[in-house]
């Protein structure tokens, strides 16, 4: 028995070869069509040597040709390296060294970059370039550095399922933020992912599913319509849509997320499953839909994972949709699937999402004690996960010696995550314990941002906290002490960052500081950086 995610795919292809895989705006691919041009792609990537253990990037915004090439890349055995789309030049340069790619599948329109960057990389040698989804008919030239179009590596290859045994031990990596800043690629055995992030452990039982209970249920009539919101870079969309396929279910993706035309595909597709980043999308749609002229009451199954899912916002999404059950998904790419909670209107906490604790995790105190769900109600702990966890972290066996930890005989994954005990074996999360800033979903580490502002001129030294915010969760903000006789305002500094960093990682707003506050060796003092940068803040409101 291979519990291999190509062959889980495979598995859904035999069963419903006719039924719609995913749709993107008007394109729409079936399995057996899938199953075939991902063949076809495979089938060029090993004859340009790529097999098994080479890593691919994949560098695209949501589109089928994206869900072909991951699948391509899975289907030889190779390893898909996710690529954050908003990385600018020196952010690609270290993740292409990073993961030791040696192929590389990006959008045509990023050519550019791809032109700058690649050529640094002996090994990365197999680059094509697919459309974008929404700059379809984009021209850039991909030849300078050897890339060619997707059609043209197809042309004339075999569709053919003919690649040979596959394994369960197979490695699948996500890369995520490190405590740097630098990405880092969490290595999963395929077995491993599909237990915890794909459907083969039932989430709410916590029982195991065997190979082909998914594909089976899918060939006796079970079907769904899921939406995910976020983009397939990230590692919570892309477990959705594999989730997904191995279950013979629709995906419908999106390049851009646009609440008005979210409403717009609900109602036309009928979709039942929404999945949605915290209130950084849950409160643009539900003042869409409050605005606008839509039903929506097709949803069954309203999720929300990776950020804050506010009370007051989540008060709004019930009062309109009294029939859909709300969850609040919590986990990492570290651990997978932690815990989910139905959310009940008499009884949302506004501490953070209050959640069933998941099959296998636990929550660990500083000393490394598992706490008692029975006897250690209210206390706090660090979110820990035993069973199925990753095998490290890529290139990194300091890193992973710290979050992957063997307690009693037992092999944790503790991300660093703390929640509170609660009776009936629930936790309510509160965080992440270092000063990770979680803006829309997306992690944003201090000491990258604090780099990229002390190489301003104008700054003698900074810290970067983040700040509560309605719509984004959080904020990041610049604390700054400047170099005698200069000021800075926050747009010159923002039009500064931004050959450095990505947007979603600039400063919005700066507070001028005459000392930041260290302790007497120098150590930063971030709680009080965060009291001056909220006082200042509101102070101006």
């Amino acid at each position: 028995m291979a519990l291999n995610i190509a062959d889980l795919f495979e598995h859904a292809v035999d069963a419903v070869p006719d039924r719609l895989a995913v749709q993107v705006g008007e394109d729409t691919i079936t399995f057996a069509e899938l199953e075939r041009k991902a063949n076809q792609l495979a089938h060029y990537l090993s004859a340009q040597g790529i097999g098994v253990g080479d890593h691919v990037g994949l560098y695209s915004k949501n589109s089928i040709e994206h869900v072909i090439a991951l699948v391509a890349i899975l289907k030889v055995r190779a390893v898909s390296i996710n690529i954050n789309y908003r990385y600018v030049a020196g952010e690609l340069e270290y993740l292409f060294g990073n993961a030791d790619l040696v192929g590389l599948v990006h959008d045509r329109v990023y050519a550019g970059l791809v032109g700058e960057v690649a050529p640094k990389f002996e090994a990365l040698k197999t680059i094509i370039a697919v459309p974008n989804s929404l700059e379809p008919d984009d021209q850039s030239d991909v030849t300078a550095y050897g890339g060619v179009l997707l059609d043209d590596a197809m042309a004339g290859q075999s569709d053919a399922r003919d690649f040979g045994p596959r394994s369960a031990d197979d490695i699948h990596i996500i890369y995520t933020g490190g405590t740097t800043g630098f990405p880092k690629g969490v290595m999963w055995r395929h077995e491993d992912f599909w237990r915890v992030l794909g459907g083969g452990v039932d989430f709410m039982t916590g029982d195991l599913r065997g190979e082909y209970d998914q594909s089976k249920a899918a060939a006796e009539g079970a079907n769904l319509i899921t939406l995910p919101l976020s983009p397939l870079m990230h590692g919570g969309a892309q477990s959705s849509l594999l989730m997904h396929l191995f279950a013979g279910q629709l995906t419908i993706l999106e390049p851009k997320f646009d609440p008005v035309r979210t409403w717009e595909i609900v109602d036309r597709e009928k979709v039942q499953m929404m999945f949605m980043t915290g209130d950084a999308m849950a409160r643009p749609l539900i003042e869409a839909y409050e605005e606008g002229d839509f039903d929506g009451q097709s949803l069954f199954a309203i999720a929300s994972s990776a950020a804050i899912f506010s009370k007051t916002v989540k008060e709004r999404w019930m009062a309109k949709f009294p029939n859909a059950v709300f969850t609040d998904s919590v986990g990492s790419s570290e651990t997978g699937f932690q815990g989910t909670g139905l959310q009940d209107a008499s009884a949302l906490s506004s501490d953070g999402p209050v959640v069933s604790i998941g099959h296998a995790t636990v929550l660990i105190d500083d000393d490394n004690n598992v706490l008692d769900p029975a006897t250690d109600v209210g206390k706090v702990g660090r979110t820990a996960k035993a069973g199925f966890v990753p095998v490290g972290y890529y290139k990194d066996p300091e890193k992973s010696a710290k979050t992957f930890i063997d307690i009693d005989g037992v092999r944790y994954a503790i991300p660093g995550d703390y929640a509170r005990m609660e009776e009936g074996s629930r936790m309510t999360l509160l965080g992440r314990g270092s000063n990770c800033i979680n803006t829309g979903g997306e992690k944003v580490y201090p000491e990258e941002v604090e780099q990229a502002v002390k190489s301003h001129p104008a700054v003698y030294d900074v810290l970067v906290v983040g700040l509560p915010d309605e719509r984004y969760g959080q904020t990041v903000h610049a604390v700054v002490e400047l170099r005698e006789g200069v000021e800075l305002a926050l747009e010159e500094l923002r039009d500064y960052l931004r050959a450095h960093l990505s947007g979603y990682k600039l400063p919005r707003g700066l507070t001028i500081v005459p000392e930041i506050p260290r302790n007497a060796t120098g150590k930063a003092q971030y709680p009080q950086a965060k009291e001056i940068a909220l006082a200042d803040r509101d102070g101006e409101e």
